[in-house]
């Protein structure tokens, strides 16, 4: 009899928990199935996927798996976000991704991934975010994912893909960053690549593409960045349309092979940044660029003729890099009479192995301003003795700069328990308020100056307002700059006092 029971009860709560089940929200079975066999295909080294078989994935909440609040028309609840960013993770990407169909969010970004892109994955018609850069993977771009017409920013930089760029990219109708560098990407840009009417970003710096630059993408009205550093257009100038870019705040196409004239870039009038460096180009440096402009390097080309006067007026510029040409002609010393006088402003002008013979103006440079004038003649005129700090023939270049802005304190050391990793706040509005703050990498991919101090308060009041901190609560811990060049920071974000 205690047996009969014994099996009643277990029979009467197997059909309860069935009937839990049937009005629970539960993840689709195909949906399911295709996490498990991206499960099978990596390698999780710091088991962050072990609740991967446990429960339903939604309802369980797997790690990184992000679900609908809601079940769609099929009684279903659907993955809307896989994001396995920096896991350690190794493996391929499976095939099976392409099952899940309300993908919105795919973020593998900083692991170990090796093997090809599943061309899949263009099956995921709802995808917007296609983030795979930092890992190994290696094979070319599938023309598939031209079929994903929501996808607004695509990263696959910093892997080892090959082959071309896929004409078909031409018809993600709504991508705005389109992140290809650091790969052996090859051959010509595709001409159709100007249908991307909302293209904001294109970065494919570091590849071998080759050929030449395409006039059509001076069609694209809303592109802000074009970096195509380290690729060979041998066979291609600059094309002068190139000026129609009204918007557009960096260009940056160092070590291209690119041959004759600078076009005329005044029209652009927000171009922060104009890097032409380690080309062929030749003529004479246009007389008139943006007010705007930050960064000016036109280093080692065949430019000839005087420094234009019109660089006596760009009041932010921050680095005027015009060594190896054959400019001639006297400095305009307003470059530097006329800067930006905030404490916060640099600026470094160099003009090393140059024909300049003179210097128009006073000398006297302001601390924050560094001069750079060895290999020309006026360090071989009679009045060089007050140039001699300026003729040497040190290498020029600010990337590599580090900087900690940690703040000094005169809080008490015993006052905070520095075992349990907690620290004073260096912004609270409570002296001394200890707290232990979550350390985050940020890595700017391309930025538009040269020097970060001055916009600091910017980042650091985008950054809160994005995450709705205050203030007080976003510490910049240092930064370096990175080959690229490239902003590498350390945040620390604090909870509130």
């Amino acid at each position: 009899m205690l047996q009969l029971r014994t099996c009643e009860c277990v029979f009467v709560l197997s059909y309860c928990y069935l009937a839990l089940l049937t009005v629970a929200q539960v993840t689709s079975p195909s949906e399911v199935n295709a996490l498990l066999a991206v499960k099978n295909n990596l390698i999780d080294p710091m088991k962050h996927l072990s609740d991967w078989n446990k429960g339903d994935p939604c309802a369980f909440k797997w790690t990184g798996v992000f679900c609908s609040n809601s079940t769609g028309t099929d009684d279903y609840l659907h993955v809307e976000e896989l994001q396995l960013m920096n896991m350690n993770l190794s493996g391929s990407l499976a095939p099976e991704l392409g099952q899940l169909s309300h993908l919105k969010i795919l973020d593998f970004t900083w692991n170990k991934l090796t093997g090809s892109i599943p061309r899949e994955i263009g099956n995921l018609s709802s995808l917007k975010l296609l983030l795979l850069n930092g890992n190994k993977l290696s094979g070319s771009l599938p023309d598939e994912l031209g079929y994903l017409s929501k996808l607004d920013r695509l990263q696959v930089d910093q892997n080892n893909i090959s082959g071309p760029l896929p004409k078909s990219f031409a018809n993600m109708s709504s991508i705005r960053h389109l992140h290809l560098n650091n790969n052996s990407i090859s051959g010509q840009i595709p001409p159709e690549l100007y249908k991307l009417s909302a293209l904001f970003h294109l970065l494919l710096d570091n590849n071998n593409l080759s050929g030449y630059l395409p006039p059509e993408l001076s069609k694209l009205s809303e592109m802000r960045i074009i970096q195509l550093d380290n690729n060979n257009f041998s066979g291609s100038g600059i094309p002068d349309t190139y000026s129609n870019l009204s918007r557009l705040a960096k260009l940056s196409l160092r070590n291209c092979s690119l041959h004759g004239s600078i076009p005329d870039l005044r029209s652009i009038r927000k171009l922060y940044y104009l890097d032409l460096s380690k080309n062929n180009l030749g003529g004479s440096i246009p007389s008139k660029l943006s007010d705007s402009m930050r960064t000016i390097d036109l280093s080692e080309n065949h430019l000839s003729g005087p420094i234009p006067g019109s660089f006596s007026n760009l009041p932010f510029l921050q680095r005027l890099s015009l060594e190896s040409n054959q400019l001639n002609g006297s400095v305009p010393a307003e470059i530097w009479q006329n800067m930006n006088s905030t404490k916060s402003a640099r600026l470094t002008i160099d003009l090393r192995i140059n024909s300049l013979s003179s210097i128009s103006g006073a000398l006297n440079l302001p601390d924050n301003v560094t001069l750079r004038l060895g290999g020309n003649p006026i360090c071989k005129s009679a009045n060089t003795a007050n140039l001699t700090q300026f003729c040497g023939s040190e290498a020029g270049g600010d990337w590599t700069t580090e900087r900690s802005m940690n703040s000094t304190t005169t809080c008490p050391v015993q006052a905070c328990p520095i075992d349990n990793f907690f620290e004073y706040v260096p912004a609270s509005p409570l002296p001394c308020f200890c707290a232990s703050p979550l350390k985050v990498g940020y890595r700017l991919k391309s930025p538009s100056f040269s020097y970060f101090d001055p916009y600091a308060p910017q980042f650091e009041l985008y950054v809160t307002r994005s995450l709705n901190l205050n203030p007080y609560q976003l510490a910049i811990d240092s930064y370096f700059w990175e080959e690229g060049p490239r902003l590498r920071m350390y945040l620390k974000l604090f909870p509130s006092s």
